[in-house]
């Protein structure tokens, strides 16, 4: 099995709301929780009781749909509000994640790491040495891992921060976007992915469930292609709808039908039909 690394703050673990979009139900998509590999739900993350929808799991889809018959694991390690300091070697962010990542790897291949922060760092004059943490972070979580080649693939900050809400704070996220430009132009096996024309929600700072569909599928085209992926990819609506078109499996049909039955919205006539 293949296993992705997630790790950031609070829009690399979601914060999309759940009823804007189709959820994704797929049996080769797994999650690491409680020290177990279970089929993938969201959230992926409790990192908070608003934990909703990320980009990982059309980034997951995306890799299903070209690694037929394939399983892939989904490693959660993001944590909101979270800054590039709060990332260093020595904090419990990091080493949560490297525990994290080693046990999973114990039954899977470790093939990419999905980093998404900078909010927190987009005001102050703290833009001017992101870049130097950053490297440290890159090159520690490479070492701790043995993973010099997988690729570090990390998401751009929207363009609609600085403007409203919690987001009004963000004036400098189009440095912290140059730095992290910067970052992956300068490192081998490192990408860059686009944050712009994404959407967030009302709060201004965390971006809404339909852009982190989108979202995913750049980053699974930064991992495909091994390349920045600078602009939002053509007709991406269509391609979420297109990479989401499945047929569920009866495992899956089991598995939402009493996921469906423990929330009180089916009767258990209607579970007993996928447990026969």
């Amino acid at each position: 099995m293949k296993s992705v690394l997630l790790i950031g703050q609070s829009n690399m673990a979601g914060r999309g709301f759940f009823h804007e979009v189709m959820p994704i139900y797929n049996e080769n998509i797994l999650m690491l929780r409680n020290g177990r590999w279970q089929m993938m739900a969201e959230p992926l993350h409790f990192d908070r009781s608003v934990a909703g929808v990320g980009p990982a799991a059309s980034f997951a889809q995306a890799w299903c749909n070209a690694n037929e018959s394939e399983q892939i694991g989904l490693i959660p390690c993001a944590e909101g509000g979270s800054s590039i300091d709060e990332w260093n070697v020595e904090g419990t962010l990091f080493r949560h994640a490297i525990s994290e990542t080693k046990f999973a790897m114990e039954t899977s291949e470790l093939i990419a790491i999905l980093w998404h922060q900078g909010e927190s760092d987009s005001y102050g004059g703290k833009y001017k040495d992101y870049y130097q943490k950053l490297d440290v972070l890159v090159n520690s979580i490479r070492k701790e891992l043995c993973a010099s080649d997988v690729p570090f693939i990390i998401g751009g900050l929207g363009d609609y921060l600085g403007k409203s809400g919690f987001g009004r704070s963000c004036i400098e996220h189009d440095l912290v976007n140059q730095e992290l430009f910067r970052y992956t132009e300068n490192n081998d096996n490192c990408y860059f992915v686009t944050g712009e024309k994404l959407y967030s929600n009302p709060d201004g700072i965390h971006v809404n469930a339909e852009s982190q569909r989108r979202f995913g599928l750049r980053y699974f085209e930064a991992y495909q292609t091994k390349s920045n992926v600078n602009m939002p990819l053509d007709d991406e609506a269509k391609l979420v709808e297109k990479c989401l078109e499945k047929e569920h499996t009866v495992a899956e049909k089991r598995y939402i039908a009493l996921e469906q039955f423990t929330l009180g919205k089916c009767s258990w006539e209607e579970v007993m039909k996928f447990l026969k």
